[in-house]
């Protein structure tokens, strides 16, 4: 069965707690419970991955390059945090597992909230991004993995 990665930048772990009004009061273990059920029922395993620290966000993205190259992965559904601003190490690792897909996905409508949050180092990098439709929002990122890159393939004439 191939896997999905959903990783997730600083601070998500606080979710349920961080500033609900703006995040909602669902918890990071609850979005990666419904994230696995959603891929199980999907035909997909989801493992879930959680740093506040950006290095390990970078090494979690080599190892899923990896296994794409192998054929075990789909792809990778990332909600940076507010690395998304601010690494370009981050924009350099997606473009370095080329051609796997990663699909950007935040909570929130950045562009509705500070002016520093509308700059996305990741964005130029992904193959998609889902924004400001809620923790819902990783559900619509991994129905867009399938859609774009695999229902797609599937239709597309020899």
């Amino acid at each position: 069965m191939k896997k999905i990665l959903i990783l997730n930048g600083p601070n998500l772990n606080l979710l349920g707690t961080r500033e609900p009004a703006q995040y909602g009061h669902t918890t990071l273990a609850d979005v990666e419970a419904f994230c696995k059920a959603h891929g199980e029922k999907l035909g997909y395993a989801v493992e879930c991955f959680q740093s506040n620290w950006e290095g390990a966000l970078l090494d979690k993205i080599h190892e899923y390059g990896q296994l794409f190259k192998a054929g075990e992965v789909l792809g990778v559904v990332i909600n940076p945090g507010a690395l998304t601003h601010t690494s370009i190490a981050l924009h350099d690792a997606i473009k370095g597992v080329d051609p796997m897909p990663v699909i950007e996905c935040h909570i929130s409508n950045v562009h509705a909230r500070e002016a520093f949050r509308h700059h996305s180092w990741v964005s130029p990098a992904a193959a998609g991004i889902v924004i400001g439709f809620g923790v819902d929002g990783y559900l619509v990122a991994i129905d867009g993995l399938l859609r774009k890159f695999v229902h797609s393939a599937a239709t597309k004439p020899a």
